[in-house]
């Protein structure tokens, strides 16, 4: 059987998001559940609220996913592939609060072992499921689920042509796709680096909002809804900046793990200069939602 991931093509990915095991760490998994139990917490008996911080790996948290789900109009027994699923947070969310039936794809080894504990440990591991696959070569049968579901994915995948059309070869006929994505903004001035997707230039593929509709059309997906929400996204970085830089009161309940375990130190970094992008018009946010057509 062919390898569904380029091990090679993947390497500066897979250091990205597990950049302290590249530079000699112990594995995500361990950190995370030492992290936990420092915090006073049983890894293998987690709640959903507990593992927030590092399961929601995007803008906007749980609060994008529930909105991404309302304006998808997701309803309870839906077979969903949630790729670019990191570590399953909105895996689980859909699990648990909607009822869907999930497989979770990602091409980080580490993002996909941890998934699958975190499921085990908030007891969802029988609705959420999770692949180590690029998201261009899904070792998935055709139309085989309903709702391709995508939260700041794309901007790291180089042929998001490769990937749209493997979107429509997935998705039953009529079949969705909720997406919730980073693209470039009117300021074509670079990107202050790093940002959470990228440390340098090479692992960031933004487009415009005009070239990824363009890509959707071109791979027979027709809009339903398409909006812009950076401004609340902005809002919610900025909230966010100011919890990092000790700006605000800690969250009650102890020091739990958040997304510096898994990007290393220099998150904080990662989220100033993130917030700093959207403010200038570098990048913006969108959400919306693509039916399968023919083509």
């Amino acid at each position: 059987m062919t390898d569904p991931v380029d091990r090679f093509a993947a390497r500066p990915l897979v250091a990205h998001y597990d950049a302290p095991r590249a530079v000699g760490g112990p594995g995500l998994t361990a950190r995370l559940r030492e992290a936990f139990r420092a915090a006073g917490r049983d890894p293998d008996r987690l709640t959903l609220d507990e593992i927030a911080g590092i399961d929601q790996l995007h803008l906007g948290g749980r609060r994008a996913s529930r909105s991404l789900v309302a304006l998808g109009e997701l309803a309870p027994g839906a077979r969903v592939l949630d790729v670019g699923c990191g570590t399953g947070g909105a895996s689980r969310l859909l699990a648990a609060e909607v009822g869907c039936d999930v497989t979770g794809l990602d091409l980080t080894p580490a993002f996909v072992e941890a998934a699958a504990w975190l499921s085990q440990a908030t007891g969802l591991e029988a609705r959420t499921r999770f692949l180590c696959a690029d998201a261009a070569r899904v070792p998935l049968p055709d139309a085989g689920v309903e709702t391709i579901w995508c939260q700041h994915a794309l901007m790291n995948m180089p042929d998001a042509a490769a990937v749209l059309a493997e979107w429509h070869r997935l998705l039953v006929p009529g079949g969705r796709v909720l997406l919730h994505e980073v693209v470039a903004g009117d300021n074509a001035e670079p990107l202050t680096l790093p940002v959470p997707w990228a440390r340098d230039a090479a692992t960031s593929h933004l487009r415009s909002r005009e070239a990824l509709e363009r890509l959707l059309a071109e791979a027979g997906f027709v809009p339903v809804v398409v909006q812009d929400v950076t401004a609340a996204a902005l809002a919610w970085r900025q909230t966010r900046t100011e919890r990092e830089s000790g700006g605000a009161a800690p969250a009650p309940g102890g020091p739990l793990p958040g997304p510096e375990r898994i990007f290393g130190d220099d998150f904080p970094l990662m989220g100033r200069n993130l917030r700093d992008n959207l403010a200038a018009g570098k990048v913006r946010i969108l959400e919306g939602v693509w039916r399968r057509g023919n083509r």
